[in-house]
């Protein structure tokens, strides 16, 4: 059976998790765990992807973080790639360090959020990493020290956690770390992690006919939320899916946005191709970069090659452009005589 296609989109709030491939282990010790936080924290920052919890285990780890513009796969690609080619060069191997696919659940944010936070956070203690809540709080590898301010991380969001429990920055950690320590005795949590709940109903309409005879689904394996969420979502999904299908078979290319994105702009093709810091070309570089990624499925380095940037570079060019394209009521699909 083909593996489903994952769903994601601009703001959306995925619980990520990645595992090490037979089981073994992906941090050896705590330079291998330096490494990847470092590497975690810089492409969050980067891409601007904010994230609320995370913890590293030994053979995986969870991270909870929401879409920005910049494609949740592009993100993980760049991380995991980046660690395992580190990883394999510092402990003399090769070959695969990650099972597969990472794992990545899109979640209803409302009403899973906090959840999502006190179980991944607990997880250190679940494993025995850690002994007691105290020792947890101080315990480097996890988002629960972060927020409970004995360590410091600038990629992760601890006001918006804390946020949800009061204004009042001590209130809100006792309130939360109250909250957190209530979840020790509750165990496992598999709907949490994609299992315990009804699987993949078959797609869009399976699921709509499923509701209209009252059989609610919590979930499919990519998505966990209430039925409401989950149909939404789906069909989202699906009409996004059905424009870039269109799209594509439309003849839509980098070379014919990039020629859309010069009408728009008065501009000739090979001056939105070429390089520049003047602001009217810098506009419609980021235009073409955020519609290339957006609207053709591009990555972010196909889309820094095309454009001669880095994929930093690149990155703040998508960000730029998505706000411009929204900002000035953009579209693609209408041509300037139309």
């Amino acid at each position: 059976m083909p593996r489903q296609s994952r769903i994601d989109a601009p703001g959306a709030l995925h619980h990520i998790i990645c595992r090490g491939i037979e089981r073994r282990r992906l941090f050896e010790d705590d330079e291998d765990r330096d490494n990847f936080i470092k590497r975690l924290g810089g492409i969050l920052s980067e891409t601007e992807t904010p994230c609320y919890a995370w913890a590293l285990l030994p053979n995986h780890c969870h991270i909870p973080a929401r879409t920005g513009v910049v494609p949740l796969s592009t993100v993980m690609r760049r991380l995991l790639t980046g660690y395992a080619v580190s990883f394999n060069r510092r402990h003399h191997r090769s070959g695969h360090l990650f099972q597969n696919r990472y794992k990545s659940i899109l979640c209803q944010e409302d009403t899973y959020l906090l959840e999502l936070v006190r179980y991944i956070h607990l997880n250190p203690l679940r494993a025995g990493l850690v002994a007691d809540m105290k020792q947890l709080a101080r315990f480097p590898y996890c988002g629960h020290s972060r927020i409970m301010g004995m360590v410091k991380s600038d990629f992760q969001d601890v006001d918006k956690v804390l946020g949800l429990f009061d204004d009042q920055r001590q209130r809100a950690r006792r309130q939360y770390a109250q909250f957190v320590g209530k979840g020790v005795s509750e165990g496992h949590k598999p709907e949490l992690v994609g299992g315990g709940l009804i699987r993949s109903v078959g797609g869009w309409h399976e699921l709509s006919g499923l509701r209209r005879m009252k059989i609610h689904s919590k979930s499919d394996e990519r998505v966990l939320g209430d039925s409401d969420f989950v149909e939404t979502v789906l069909s989202s999904a699906s009409e996004a899916m059905e424009r870039r299908y269109r799209l594509k078979a439309e003849g839509y290319t980098f070379k014919s946005v990039a020629e859309r994105v010069g009408e728009i702009f008065d501009m000739p093709n090979r001056d939105v191709m070429a390089p520049g810091k003047q602001p009217h070309r810098v506009k419609a570089r980021s235009v073409l970069a955020y519609w290339a990624v957006q609207e053709l499925c591009m990555s972010v380095t196909e889309v820094g090659l095309k454009l001669g940037l880095s994929q930093s570079a690149a990155s703040r060019a998508v960000q730029l452009g998505r706000g411009i394209a929204e900002d000035s009521g953009l579209n693609l699909e209408i041509a300037k005589n139309a």
